[in-house]
């Protein structure tokens, strides 16, 4: 192989291992012996075991960034619930992964953690904007848009922690808390009045936003 093609091989296995096990149980001789080359060669192309997580983490972060993107068409909120597929297709996949990507790890500078981590956040906060039609949030919409997007972290490091609520029920759930976050600010500020309305016109009478409305009304007295 090429220096470069190598290079990617070995991430890709590293990161295979860290996505299954925690990174810190992984060794360099595992995955010298998945790749099928020695110790000495993974040594070669990277200084030693933090260069190559650091390499794999990039690749992760680059991945779940991606998982935002998301065509212009259609409901709003049937494209939030793809998007959130995709994204706990990523959980579900890399869940060791995952974990050290949004928490850190002793074996990962924090500087160097909070780079990639922020680099997913600000990818799908651009994306969210950018289904909403808005070049530049507000001060109350970039809360609402900041604020959903920790809100999906967490309950995705939550649900890997036992799996105890149905994937596809939070899936939902966190597409109905977007809109229950800008419901609650439209509110407080006209302009995110104008925003909700914006978002729901368009929705089907079966979409989730509209589900949501149904379910709220059902427990009223």
């Amino acid at each position: 192989m090429g220096v470069e093609e190598r290079r990617q091989q070995l991430i890709g296995v590293a990161l295979d291992l860290f996505s299954r096990r925690s990174p810190d149980d992984v060794s360099i001789d595992e995955i010298a012996t998945a790749a099928g080359i020695s110790r000495p060669l993974v040594y070669h192309y990277f200084p030693g075991k933090l260069s190559l997580y650091e390499a794999a983490l990039q690749r992760a972060s680059e991945d779940l960034a991606s998982r935002f993107a998301e065509p212009h068409e259609g409901p709003l909120g049937a494209r939030l619930l793809r998007v959130m597929g995709r994204y706990f297709d990523f959980v579900d996949d890399h869940g060791p992964g995952f974990s050290a990507l949004m928490r850190g790890g002793p074996a990962v500078g924090s500087s160097t953690t909070n780079a990639l981590v922020d680099s997913v956040r600000q990818a799908a906060y651009d994306q969210i904007l950018s289904h909403l039609d808005v070049r530049e949030a507000s001060a109350r919409l970039e809360l609402v848009v900041r604020s959903w997007i920790s809100l999906a972290e967490s309950t995705a490091l939550i649900w890997l922690d036992g799996r105890r609520v149905p994937r596809a029920e939070l899936e939902r759930q966190l597409v109905h808390d977007f809109a229950a976050l800008a419901a609650v600010s439209a509110a407080y500020d006209p302009d995110m009045a104008a925003l909700l309305r914006t978002m729901v016109k368009d929705e089907p009478a079966d979409g989730p936003f509209a589900e949501l409305v149904g379910r709220l009304l059902s427990l009223a007295p």
